[in-house]
């Protein structure tokens, strides 16, 4: 019993006390920042999240590889790691969105969903042929650092005892009848987030001939969070954001 005192002591608090407002190291590569007037290819992204004519970044493509970074002043990344959004159509960043003002707009947090999830949420978490990066993010939401399991929200076993879905990887045609019948047997009213750039547009593999993304075209996507892998905090925040005013 004293050796377990003493080593909470010298540890301290290992948890994040505050998700809301932890502080990204700087080397984070988060939401990009556009500048007009500087000269970029747009061939050099490997996903064709990247246009010049208008310049444009869609985070739903981005891999946040850098390519285009390191290759033109016309982009910067900043450790801004809040990325979610509602709205497919608002991960499409142009210069003149600020951080900041992504923020007030990206997601919308509506009456009902708030007064159904906002204190405990579930998610079956299905991997439709990802890299297993992203998954091991999600599973790392719940660990120590981050505990996610404090503000109600946790991953299950069966898609009968959740909530709503998370989805990640491209969607290949092995798991499309899958994801569906998951989705199916999920009760109403249910959630349905894309997690990841492979999720969101397919990403690396958008233009593979093995995937089935007919999944996408005919349930509503409910939120979209950005990333390669995603970030623990980013998915945490996107989900609070979403299920709490």
């Amino acid at each position: 019993m004293f050796d377990t005192l003493k080593a909470r002591y010298y540890q301290g608090k290992q948890y994040i006390k505050d998700i809301q407002k932890a502080q990204m190291r700087e080397e984070f590569r988060g939401f990009p920042i556009l500048f007009e007037g500087e000269s970029c290819d747009e061939n050099i992204c490997p996903t064709g999240a990247l246009k010049t004519n208008p310049l444009s970044i869609d985070m739903g493509k981005c891999t946040f590889c850098g390519a285009c970074e390191r290759a033109s002043k016309a982009i910067q990344f900043t450790n801004g790691y809040k990325l979610t959004s509602s709205d497919r159509n608002k991960l499409i960043v142009t210069p003149e969105v600020s951080y900041e003002y992504y923020l007030k707009t990206a997601v919308e947090a509506k009456e009902e969903i708030v007064k159904t999830f906002g204190h405990s949420l579930k998610f079956r978490q299905v991997s439709a042929a990802g890299c297993n990066g992203c998954e091991m993010e999600l599973n790392a939401c719940s660990n120590v650092n981050f505990d996610m399991g404090r503000y109600g929200i946790d991953f299950v076993a069966s898609p009968r005892h959740a909530d709503g879905i998370v989805i990640t990887g491209p969607i290949s045609e092995n798991m499309a009848y899958a994801l569906e019948d998951c989705y199916k047997s999920v009760p109403n009213p249910k959630l349905v987030v894309l997690c990841g750039a492979c999720a969101i547009s397919g990403g690396v593999f958008q233009n593979s001939a093995k995937l089935n993304r007919e999944f996408l075209e005919k349930y509503p996507i409910d939120l979209y969070i950005p990333g390669c892998p995603v970030h623990p905090l980013t998915f945490i925040n996107g989900i609070l954001s979403y299920i709490r005013k």
